[in-house]
């Protein structure tokens, strides 16, 4: 029973790395409204397609044409979303079921179902209040969250202590917890970047053209007074404001993951948590890389996509070496 469970655990967490996929190219498509409404699409649970269907359609959204490519993402999304929602509802029941018995985490599942049911409604409100950039930056880190949690959740099930601990790895759990602080930040960055369509406006590098014209202000600057947020609302110096700011923030990514990633390789002498350290090194590489390379080759959407699931996979990388240097010390 315990294995299945396991399995189960490690499932959905692959799942949820898919869902936040599948958002993330939902939004990078400019799909995020394909279905005007929720949880269905045009009033139907699947794409409406049929003639019946499109004429429903121009009688209760008047004024309104269905767009077949975006609304499929975005229901394909829904779906994977709401099958996630599911899974860790079996979760929950399982651990809340035998966690006593096989002493098995159950808090923590608690937190993932009332984490999902606040992810569901912010999905709900990302629709109905028009992309309102708040909304959709609290659902990305709602989405990475989940992701997180169900992670944590697997290792907590799954990884065992290194006999007699590693006082050096230990001894730095401290600059572990701020570079996971920092990408924390770094992603909600990237996630404000995002929900304001600020991607294209900074010309140049590393610096944008104009950037003498950044105002931190600016950055912050919350859009309440829209009736719609699709493709942003935002000056050009907002965007470009905000666009610099998380390119200072991947600097500041940089010096402090890096810095800590070192100390913790250098004092370690577990392998197992020399490893996790070199892994968090490799993403970190790997999503600076990626971040240069969308700036130079003008924002392709596939290497956008890679570029939102590296975070995720640099975020998954230190939440491993955190708790293993808990766990294994």
């Amino acid at each position: 029973m315990t294995k299945n469970y396991k399995f189960l655990v490690l499932t959905t967490a692959l799942l949820a790395v898919l869902v936040v996929g599948l958002g993330a190219y939902t939004r990078l498509s400019d799909a995020g409204l394909g279905c005007p409404d929720w949880p269905g699409c045009y009033g139907f649970l699947t794409v409406p397609d049929k003639a019946h269907e499109i004429a429903a359609v121009e009688e209760n959204f008047p004024g309104m044409e269905v767009d077949q490519g975006k609304a499929l993402k975005e229901m394909v999304h829904r779906y994977f979303a709401g099958t996630l929602g599911l899974l860790i509802l079996a979760i929950a029941l399982y651990a809340w079921r035998y966690g006593k018995q096989v002493r098995m985490p159950v808090r923590l599942p608690t937190v993932l179902v009332l984490l999902v049911i606040f992810q569901a409604m912010l999905g709900m409100w990302t629709v109905t209040m028009n992309l309102q950039p708040l909304v959709v930056m609290g659902h990305l880190l709602g989405g990475f969250s989940i992701a997180s949690l169900l992670w944590l959740l697997y290792l907590r099930n799954h990884s065992r202590p290194v006999p007699g601990g590693d006082p050096g790895a230990k001894s730095l759990q401290g600059w572990s917890m701020a570079a996971l602080s920092m990408v924390i930040v770094q992603i909600a960055l990237g996630g404000w970047l995002a929900a304001n369509y600020a991607a294209a406006h900074c010309v140049g590098f590393p610096l944008c053209e104009g950037s003498e014209a950044f105002s931190l202000a600016e950055v912050f600057h919350l859009p309440m007074e829209h009736a719609n947020y699709e493709y942003g609302v935002l000056s050009y110096e907002s965007r470009m404001s905000i666009h610099l700011l998380h390119r200072f923030g991947a600097l500041m990514t940089l010096l402090i993951v890096g810095a800590a990633m070192w100390r913790v390789y250098k004092a370690a002498y577990s392998r197992t948590i020399k490893n996790a350290a070199l892994a968090v090194g490799a993403a970190l590489a790997a999503q600076l890389t990626l971040g240069v390379a969308l700036i130079y080759l003008q924002i392709p959407l596939l290497m956008a996509l890679a570029h939102n699931l590296m975070a995720l996979l640099l975020l998954l990388t230190l939440v491993r070496l955190c708790y293993l240097q808990k766990r294994k010390c």
